[in-house]
């Protein structure tokens, strides 16, 4: 039987779906979401097992370490003791407190939420667990999982990722981290910090596609940890719990005791309860740039269609197929897109790979978060990428305090073509640790004055 249900169905209540379906609805659609996780699933990847976790670990590591940055000083003497559950029991109440407010806010739009149920995709159809259910319009924003490398061992207990990290009872004494990219960076520098002796362990290169000038800063900030590049997990193991880690590096094997192994290998898209539309080799759904899938009036936003993996691509991704449901075009653009890696500061960048671009960076200026790190010169730094022609600016990276905000508008203003000529008007905020504006107008005036040379 098929049942009269709304327009519009969405799969997937994080970043993506969510917003795709206030938007519909705003625009006066009956949208119907589900999310098979209940109310522990609004929000998805970003609240739950991302961006919200690494953010509240990351706000007591940066604690910590400034405790013991004004130890060294002489400025205070006691050192903080972490009491490693309760933190994340108050962290799983204020995660509840955010589902929440998504949830009505969700609601408040005039979407119906069905909550605990599997939602299936058979081309168009759609199917709520066992029962087929109408829909004018699909978007698929089903999300991802943690990929998990064929190893050996690696469901032995005490084997995490970051979905299940949460339900470590202490802090690990030896913590092995498989990964080299943001994820495992972050988490390296969390767990450090905290006190356990973390090992990273990378396939390949350490941070390899981040601005070697973040990197320099990345590598001092991970200076308690042993980062093994070119390294390959062979096998985890251990009888009841792990014990060692077989690793093969240049062609040698060797042992590596470790009692906790966190998996942070990036995500893979989660799309098996999806078929009869175009895939690719992960399982990333296939769309252009409208977001749409090989299946008329079939869409696909966020995680599930492969990388970058970030939130505010997912929930851009989400108002572009929206958008386009309500028949307004509309594409993304991916060529300005902010990223940043925070570890005891932001470390945030936008580059759009514009070949011939000249650089210019500057150690950051002292002020909030920095005062007390310039005897150790971790002010963090201000760079920026330009056509020294013009002016126009092809990529920002700012480290410090408020890296990541600097970055963002910077990558709006990137998208408006902004030379560094433009920045000659503007007044800052004082006292500040951005130092990307005044490069861009000691930029300006150097343009200006090779130019009347």
């Amino acid at each position: 039987m098929i049942r009269k249900n709304p327009t519009i169905v969405v799969l997937g209540g994080g970043p993506a779906g969510r917003i795709a379906s206030i938007r519909l609805a705003s625009a006066g659609k009956k949208v119907r979401l589900i999310e098979r996780g209940g109310l522990a699933g609004i929000g998805g990847q970003c609240l739950h097992f991302g961006c919200m976790p690494v953010c509240a670990l990351n706000d007591v590591a940066r604690t910590i370490h400034s405790f013991h940055t004004f130890g060294r000083l002489g400025i205070l003497d006691a050192s903080p003791v972490l009491n490693f559950s309760k933190m994340l029991a108050e962290m799983h109440a204020i995660q509840a407190t955010i589902a929440s407010v998504l949830d009505a806010e969700t609601k408040s739009a005039g979407v119906d939420i069905i909550y605990g149920k599997t939602g299936r995709l058979e081309g168009k159809t759609v199917f709520l667990e066992d029962e087929k259910i109408g829909a004018d319009s699909v978007i698929a924003a089903t999300g991802s999982r943690p990929h998990l490398p064929e190893i050996l061992g690696i469901d032995l207990p005490e084997v995490f990722t970051p979905h299940s990290l949460y339900n470590l009872e202490k802090i690990p004494k030896k913590l092995s981290i498989i990964g080299g990219g943001v994820m495992a960076a972050e988490f390296a520098y969390i767990f450090s910090t905290f006190g356990s002796e973390v090992t990273l362990l990378c396939r390949s290169g350490f941070l390899k596609d981040i601005d070697k000038h973040l990197r320099v800063i990345a590598l001092k900030d991970l200076a308690a940890v042993d980062i093994q590049e070119k390294t390959q997990v062979q096998s985890i193991n251990g009888s009841s719990r792990v014990e060692t880690l077989t690793l093969e590096k240049e062609g040698e094997t060797c042992m590596h005791e470790t009692d906790t192994v966190l998996i942070a290998a990036g995500l893979v898209p989660r799309s098996e309860m999806i078929s009869g539309i175009k895939k690719g080799a992960w399982g990333e759904i296939i769309v252009d740039g409208h977001m749409q899938t090989s299946v008329p009036e079939v869409y696909a936003c966020g995680d599930v269609v492969g990388p970058p993996y970030l939130t505010p691509v997912a929930r851009h991704q989400g108002i572009v197929a929206a958008d386009n449901i309500l028949g307004i075009p509309r594409a993304i653009d991916y060529r300005y897109i902010p990223q940043s890696l925070n570890l005891s500061q932001e470390l945030a960048f936008c580059c759009t790979g514009e070949e011939g671009s000249a650089s210019l960076a500057i150690p950051g200026p002292a002020g909030p978060g920095t005062f007390w790190k310039v005897p150790s010169r971790d002010t963090g730094l201000a760079k920026i990428l330009l056509n020294k022609d013009n002016g126009t600016i092809n990529g920002v990276c700012a480290a410090g305090p408020g890296g990541g905000l600097i970055t963002g508008y910077m990558a709006f203003l990137m998208s408006r073509h902004i030379s560094v000529h433009d920045f000659e008007e503007f007044i800052e905020v004082h006292s500040s640790t951005d130092g990307v504006y005044g490069l861009a107008k000691y930029a300006s005036g150097l343009i200006r004055k090779q130019k009347n040379e």
